[in-house]
């Protein structure tokens, strides 16, 4: 019935969607083996993809290859770059999404992807045969062979939903969990724990009174997160989001239902989200604050249901109603369902390898929130990159590994890989060292000619990118060598609260001026907007942000020069550390569990001080 895979991928959430696309683009056989095909990339929590440091990686994901910014592009509803009155490192695409026709997009183009096989079925075990997965083992009774497996469980793996008193068996509402899997690879000597998550009620929006909110438009250019020409809406089209607030009265009825909660009467044993807390566990945590933001988020064009971000919880249904209409603008709100708890089986990922393969077992690679982290955009890069090197892996070629200086991507993996998590895991701008360098603007710079070298991004793609750089150099010569006359360029100066000149300056000496852009800059001079009339807006703003910081990032380039040199003192496998005597015991078992790649891997990992790297260095060098 079934032929012999390339790779199986198991789920078909974020990062199993991911890992088929890549896979199969890269030439595998793949086959995608989801509980129900109804819902493939289902948004099980809020209706948006991007945000600070989300947006980056999904913009890496793009210039890589994969899918999920067209996706995105495809089926937003609105747009917004974040962080713009901050330096360009910190800009950050966010898109509010239609959620059903984001899963359907998703699901049109694997569908259009020659190499992808679906199945519909629970995976309840794996093969394996001398130490590699060599295929899984289905609720029907299957065996499907395959040379590779990636595991993308999602919140699925022995799930149980909490809401107040209440407990049931699901990996999402109304859909089973899935059993089987974490009891054999404990069995096999892998190490699981559990993790918590939690997602907000559902609410009729034609209930709801927007009058009393304000209103959070999206942005009036909207430059998407495909480095390709995908077609969006127009900004006029876009669908407003509204903002409200909790209040002392909402925070009182909360706390009659904490008697009831599963979070404080211990029912939930795993750790939750530090970053994306219950509303129960804000108020607790932040108790001098008298109110919380709540962001009123539409899910889709053609529905009224609304997803209120901020409102995560577990309590009691009938307390989340009472505090929710004691909200402005939601008096009269009628609820479509509950928030809930999730709790669910993962994998520390200190148990795999940078290319997301597990150090037990060959051939078997795991991403997502089996390796402990939080969010689409972490599990999607990790399918990918999972998707990839199984590929790879197949066929006997070297791993694709990202460093901490290549990308937002190869920060996640390696905070994973060398840190572990026992709480969910999200990125964040301030956990990349080299953020000058790792910005949404320019991964298609930085990524993209590794990715089409592999084998996964188009030609059209790798001509996008060699255009984009000989545009933003000739931006930059032109800027370098056009001098402004005092006269064409004063009053434009001191529009922009600066100073006047008072003989010729280069374009490129007043653009470093604080408060002047380029944008404005062409707008207010004709004669400059003449010389660069043949080049696009995003080599102008390349070249920009090039000459404005070009300080910070050559000195990050230096940085990331002297992080290299550590990263090149590889340990050998073989490496035995219970001979070093003079490091501390804690050191001393972090890296026998680890066992890392490299001195600078070595580095990061908690636990391990300067003075027992300097220890390392000896040994290695004897």
């Amino acid at each position: 019935m079934f032929p012999v895979y390339d790779v199986i991928v198991v789920g078909a959430g974020h990062a199993g969607c991911e890992a088929a696309a890549a896979a199969a683009n890269m030439g595998s056989k793949v086959l995608l083996v989801t509980m129900n095909m109804q819902t493939i990339a289902q948004m099980s929590c809020n209706p948006a993809m991007g945000g600070i440091a989300k947006g980056q990686i999904v913009r890496e994901i793009d210039a890589i290859g994969g899918y999920s910014g067209i996706v995105t592009d495809k089926s937003m509803i609105q747009f917004r770059m974040l962080n713009l009155s901050k330096g360009p490192a910190m800009w950050s695409p966010r898109a509010q999404s239609d959620r059903m026709l984001f899963a359907a997009t998703w699901r049109e183009m694997l569908e259009q992807t020659p190499n992808v096989d679906f199945y519909q079925d629970m995976v309840k075990g794996l093969l394996i045969r001398d130490g590699r997965a060599a295929g899984v083992i289905t609720g029907l009774g299957h065996e499907i062979s395959s040379k590779a497996v990636v595991v993308t469980s999602g919140t699925f793996l022995n799930g149980i939903i909490h809401i107040g008193e209440k407990t049931f068996g699901g990996g999402r509402v109304a859909e089973k969990a899935a059993t089987g899997i974490t009891e054999q690879l404990v069995e096999l000597g892998f190490e699981s724990d559990r993790l918590k998550t939690g997602t907000p009620p559902r609410i009729d929006g034609r209930s709801l009174d927007y009058s009393k909110m304000e209103p959070q438009a999206g942005d009036d250019t909207i430059v998407g997160f495909s480095y390709l020409d995908i077609e969006t809406i127009r900004p006029e089209q876009q669908r407003s989001c509204h903002i409200t607030y909790t209040n002392p009265r909402t925070h009182e009825l909360l706390k009659t239902g904490f008697d009831r909660s599963p979070m404080y009467t211990g029912r939930i044993e795993g750790v939750g989200p530090r970053y994306c807390p219950s509303i129960e566990d804000k108020i607790n945590r932040f108790a001098d604050r008298e109110r919380h933001q709540i962001f009123v988020e539409p899910e889709g064009w053609n529905t009224v249901e609304i997803y209120v971000n901020g409102f995560s919880t577990s309590l009691p249904e009938d307390v989340q109603y009472k505090a929710l209409v004691s909200i402005p603008g939601f008096e009269q709100a009628k609820m479509f369902r509950p928030g809930y708890a999730i709790e669910y089986d993962y994998f520390p990922p200190t148990q795999l390898t940078y290319s997301l393969e597990t150090k037990l077992i060959q051939n078997l690679f795991f991403a997502g929130q089996i390796n402990g982290t939080t969010g689409y955009e972490e599990a999607a890069c990790q399918g990918l990159m999972a998707g990839i090197n199984a590929h790879l892996k197949v066929r006997e070629e070297d791993p694709f590994i990202l460093k901490r200086s290549d990308a937002y991507i190869g920060v996640l993996i390696d905070d994973l890989i060398s840190k572990g998590t026992e709480e969910p895991y999200r990125m964040f701008t301030s956990r990349a060292e080299f953020r000058t360098l790792l910005r949404q603007d320019n991964a298609d710079i930085r990524l993209t000619e590794k990715s089409y070298r592999m084998g996964l991004a188009s030609q059209e793609r790798m001509d996008r990118v060699f255009r984009k750089k000989a545009d933003t150099e000739e931006v930059k010569v032109v800027l370098q060598s056009f001098a402004f006359e005092p006269a064409e360029v004063n009053t434009f100066l001191e529009a922009q609260n600066s100073a006047a000149i008072t003989q010729k300056q280069r374009a490129a000496q007043l653009l470093l001026r604080p408060n002047i852009n380029l944008k404005d800059m062409i707008t207010a001079v004709p004669r400059l907007k003449e010389a660069l009339s043949n080049l696009g807006t995003a080599a102008y703003e390349q070249a920009e942000i090039q000459l404005k910081y070009d300080v910070y990032i050559e000195k990050e380039k230096e940085l990331v020069g002297r992080m290299n040199q550590m990263e090149s003192l590889e340990i050998p496998e073989s490496f035995d550390y219970s001979k070093i005597a003079s490091i501390s015991n804690e050191a001393r078992e972090k890296l026998k569990k680890i066992r890392p790649r490299t001195l600078g891997q070595a580095s990061r990992i908690s636990g391990i001080n300067p003075s027992d790297v300097q220890i390392l260095m000896v040994y290695m060098g004897r």
